[in-house]
């Protein structure tokens, strides 16, 4: 099939000169860029709309015109895709590139619907500094404290390993209106650490929403995680990200996250809670350039007698990622997230309100050696500050990861 942007382009410049310039072009340009966006973003519904509107407002846009009949010959709405060709060819004289993109569609038929699928496979090697999370310090000295303090047994101190890890992704339509189920498993064994062996599954909905200019979309997700062959943690949550109409350039989006998770630990007393997030995040998009920076708060309310009862913090996040020579692609990554407790972690043992800082400075490289294959070096580094000596470590980590990616 012939390239839809310089058929556009065509067929564009052959209706220049019927079109009809007034003070509302730009907003009808704005409006037409919308539709490409749902377009992209598989809102067949949404984009249809807003097309229709596109070509109220300037009747003489052919993209608009090409762009809805190709949508309802892809949503099975054979007569209406019909009538919208028979229109194109009447109204704009189109050049044989069109006419032949046209011909092509009618020759495959405009089918009802059907869902797209995509899937993704991931098997990665790895080498560990810090498994289990282990303290810096074998020693916990508490404030005022004159003796030797509490030695950590060796369980609690860093271990090092290398590791497996395989994962898997699965996408699927659910409506024509880019409504989404999705699955991911991820499943990794360490080379001898295996207490720390862990797996994850987690399945849910994606479900964009539009009202006028605003756009919502919602994750509804549940997940179970295990750590050395036991069930250790129950997870479900609830997102939202809002995309209001700012007047910001094309290469600027604003938006504002929502969330709330509740979390289970099977293994763990006392641990379970409900954690709330408000974040705001800018991403900058232009060419091979993409950067994005958030910044957030959060707010966890334990749900029994949890050590250090409720937390509140804040949270921090960074990225940029560019296209390379050879087609790779490089990222980098920062991430910040501080928790303040409210009370005493433990009285009479650990008398010391917790403060935490966590932060993780990421590096990748990806190189795609064939049309579905990528593989990719991701180097980690996580430094977890705390006032509770026990609790803090710092954690390195390399890995090299194939990339299968369905057609």
């Amino acid at each position: 099939m012939l390239h839809r942007a310089v058929l556009l382009a065509v067929l564009v410049t052959g209706a220049a000169a019927h079109a009809q310039t007034d003070n509302s072009g730009d907003a009808t340009q704005d409006l037409y860029r919308d539709a490409l966006r749902s377009i992209t973003e598989g809102r067949r519904d949404d984009a249809s709309e807003t097309l229709k509107r596109v070509i109220e407002q300037e009747p003489l846009h052919a993209g608009a015109w090409l762009d809805l009949a190709l949508i309802q010959c892809a949503l099975g709405r054979t007569a209406e895709a019909e009538r919208l060709f028979e229109a194109i060819e009447d109204r704009f004289a189109p050049p044989p590139e069109i006419h032949k993109l046209i011909a092509q569609t009618r020759a495959g038929g405009c089918k009802n619907w059907e869902p797209r699928s995509q899937y993704s496979i991931i098997v990665s090697r790895g080498i560990e500094q810090n498994v289990n999370q282990g303290a810096d310090s074998a020693v916990y000295l508490p404030p005022g404290s004159t003796d030797g303090g509490l030695v950590l047994l060796p369980d609690f101190l860093p271990k090092h390993d290398q590791y497996t890890v395989v994962s898997a992704d699965y996408i699927r339509d659910l409506t024509p209106n880019g409504s989404q189920g999705f699955v991911q498993f991820q499943d990794r064994r360490n080379d001898t650490q295996h207490a720390y062996d862990s797996s994850a599954l987690f399945a849910g909905m994606d479900t964009p929403w539009r009202y006028r200019n605003w756009k919502l979309r919602t994750t509804v997700s549940l997940g179970m995680t295990t750590l050395g062959g036991a069930l250790y943690q129950k997870q479900a949550q609830l997102q939202a990200q809002l995309m209001p109409p700012l007047p910001l350039p094309d290469t600027l989006q604003f938006s504002l996250y929502s969330g709330l998770t509740h979390v289970d630990y099977e293994t763990l007393d006392n641990f379970r809670g409900n954690t709330a997030e408000l974040r705001g995040q800018l991403v900058y998009r232009a060419g091979n350039h993409y950067a994005s920076a958030s910044v957030g708060l959060l707010n966890d309310r334990a749900s029994e007698n949890r050590p250090g009862g409720n937390r509140h913090g804040s949270t921090v996040a960074l990225q940029w990622r560019q296209l390379l020579p050879y087609l790779s692609t490089g990222e980098l990554g920062y991430t910040r997230q501080d928790w303040q407790s409210q009370s005493v972690y433990s009285p009479g043992l650990i008398d010391q309100v917790r403060k935490q800082v966590t932060q993780v400075w990421r590096a990748s490289l990806t190189y795609p050696f064939s049309k579905n294959q990528n593989l990719l070096m991701e180097v980690r580094r996580v430094q977890n500050k705390e006032n509770i000596s026990i609790f803090q470590y710092n954690d390195r980590q390399l890995q090299l990861s194939w990339q299968w990616l369905s057609p």
